[in-house]
């Protein structure tokens, strides 16, 4: 696991974009609490361990099917 304390912070924007989203989405997430982020006086940042933590969390792994 990578240390927090060099882990890099990105803007709402940024985070959108590294998702491929819009940048509500992310705001939902901040808002809703579902994922890790850092205030920085009167700004949110992401930290990218947050987002790779994240998608893992959502990623669906398929299923094997016998043929």
């Amino acid at each position: 696991m990578a240390a927090h304390s060099e882990d890099q912070l990105l803007t709402v924007e940024q985070a959108a974009d590294r998702l491929g989203t819009g940048v509500r989405f992310p705001r939902r997430l901040i808002a809703e609490r579902r994922i890790r982020f850092v205030r920085v006086g009167r700004h949110v940042r992401i930290p990218v361990s947050a987002l790779d933590e994240f998608v893992a969390a959502g990623t669906v792994q398929p299923m094997h099917t016998e043929a």
